[in-house]
């Protein structure tokens, strides 16, 4: 998944950008429009105001793709007048798509790791839009009395096949019961708190807010989701098979919400919001919405149509959830 995913020159996102969008292999609530951004911006705003407005302190974006979330927060923050000592970083360790997001937003800072802000934590507003579902995970299987962790081989034709590896390791399915024979499911592992640790060490206190699809973990491993949630996106067509094409296309798996927030108490935070994103939204949307009574333009019913879609429980709403934590 590793290489498929980002390796350098191979990878599917080392691809040139255009995987996301109405043209591409899949769409984001930034592929709706600006507005997803500005009221994102309005929700940093308001922390930013409840923390005292600190004089230096950071926006710290993960998954960024091509910039466009970004510089539509950016956006939205300075028309709000709530970016005076903002200092916006994007991670991204893909050297294509930093260049690409330097272009795009040349006022934000691209560094290839976090590891770099340790030296000088700020006040911090850290998150992700559909970053989660990305990162790597390992497929496991049951033989009824323990679980399997199944690997990629090549057979003689030099097609790609699962290939049993072994018992997983004790700590990837330390909190999973063994389901019956052929049972075959996800896990995230390490993956998660790997990632969360440099992120939280950049911080000096602040929020961590990302948004993805999945479920608490009851029903993520509900003994009736036999097949896991493993998927691949194309064209905007799904499919289960990940050794189909490997590096051409997204490959994914639904979040484990608990285990999500399992990871974030562990490097320091703490679970204040778990909610639908249309829920949140609309909470965020509260003034903007006010401001938009009367008016008739067709900037409006543009902004209202797409916040339909953000938020309506049969678009986008219901699809994606919000995890939210202090620190």
């Amino acid at each position: 998944m590793a290489a498929a995913l980002y390796d350098p020159e191979d990878g599917y996102y080392a691809r040139p950008a255009g995987q996301v969008g109405k043209a591409g292999d899949f769409i984001t609530s930034v592929s709706i429009g600006p507005l997803f951004g500005r009221l994102l911006a309005r929700h940093i705003a308001a922390w930013h105001q409840n923390s005292g407005s600190p004089e230096r302190w950071r926006v710290l974006e993960t998954g960024a793709n091509d910039g466009s979330l970004a510089a539509d927060i950016i956006t939205g923050l300075e028309r709000l007048s709530a970016d005076a000592g903002l200092e916006y970083v994007i991670i991204e360790p893909l050297p294509h798509l930093a260049r690409i997001q330097r272009k795009r937003v040349p006022g934000a800072a691209v560094l290839e790791s976090a590891t770099l802000l340790a030296d000088d934590p700020l006040p911090t507003f850290v998150f992700g839009n559909e970053v989660i579902d990305a990162l790597l995970f390992h497929v496991i299987e049951s033989d009824g009395t323990r679980w399997l962790e199944l690997g990629v081989a090549v057979d003689e034709n030099g097609t790609f096949l699962w290939h049993p590896l072994g018992p997983a390791a004790a700590e990837v399915v330390e909190n999973l019961p063994v389901m019956p024979a052929g049972y075959r499911t996800e896990v995230r592992g390490r993956s998660v708190r790997e990632f969360l640790q440099p992120l939280a060490s950049s911080m000096a206190g602040g929020r961590m807010l990302w948004i993805d699809y999945g479920f608490p973990r009851d029903d993520y491993y509900h003994e009736a989701r036999t097949t896991g949630t493993l998927r691949t996106f194309s064209r905007h067509r799904a499919g289960e098979d990940p050794l189909d094409s490997p590096g051409e296309i997204d490959i994914t798996a639904h979040v484990d919400f608990t285990g999500l927030a399992a990871d974030i108490d562990a490097v320091g935070g703490q679970v204040i919001r778990f909610e639908p994103q249309g829920r949140f939204l609309t909470h965020v949307a509260r003034p903007w919405l006010l401001e938009m009574e009367g008016r008739t333009d067709d900037d409006a019913k543009k902004d209202l149509r797409a916040f339909q879609t953000l938020t309506h429980p049969g678009h986008l709403g219901s699809r994606f959830h919000v995890m939210e934590a202090a620190f």
